[in-house]
């Protein structure tokens, strides 16, 4: 029976690379000279530390950028809240996302149940599997959850026949 996985992964490596041209570029540019700008990624949190709240969105908006220019959508970053770090620094804890939360999984399910499609979705742990008789049907479910999941880069995996 033909399936597909629907799946919200982030390519990492590329995600690393982004960030380590963000910080060559932070040690590069005239305007981060003598100041505490930089970002470091631990597993999947990205920190940016700085010295204002507009230099935190000078390195945001670099680090946007570079994961544009690797093809990682921006969609994947879930900003935390700024803190305060000792003295006038100031840090914010961006999360890449992985995975689909099961409240999302939930919607996508009910998407599909109620779009009266000829295929059924499963839940299986942090991915969804849709399964139906016909490949068309499939298309039309990826169709149909593309037009209307656009809060989450979801992709597809697993296609088979």
């Amino acid at each position: 029976m033909p399936s597909f996985d629907t799946v919200c992964e982030a390519d990492l490596v590329e995600v690393k690379n982004a960030v380590d041209n963000t910080a060559k570029e932070i040690g590069t540019r005239f305007d981060f000279k003598g100041t505490s700008a930089a970002i470091e990624l631990k597993e999947k949190e990205i920190t940016l530390i700085g010295d204002s709240d507009f230099q935190l969105q000078q390195i945001d908006d670099i680090l946007r950028n570079k994961l544009a220019k690797r093809n990682v959508d921006v969609r994947f970053l879930d900003k935390g809240d700024v803190q305060k770090m000792g003295g006038d620094k100031v840090k914010q804890v961006v999360k890449v996302r992985n995975g689909i939360a099961s409240e999302d999984a939930k919607k996508i399910q009910r998407i599909i149940k109620d779009s009266k499609l000829k295929v059924q979705a499963a839940i299986q742990g942090e991915s969804i599997r849709v399964t139906g008789a016909k490949r068309d049907d499939l298309q039309a479910a990826m169709a149909l959850i593309r037009k209307d999941i656009t809060e989450l880069p979801l992709s597809f995996d697993n296609f088979r026949d």
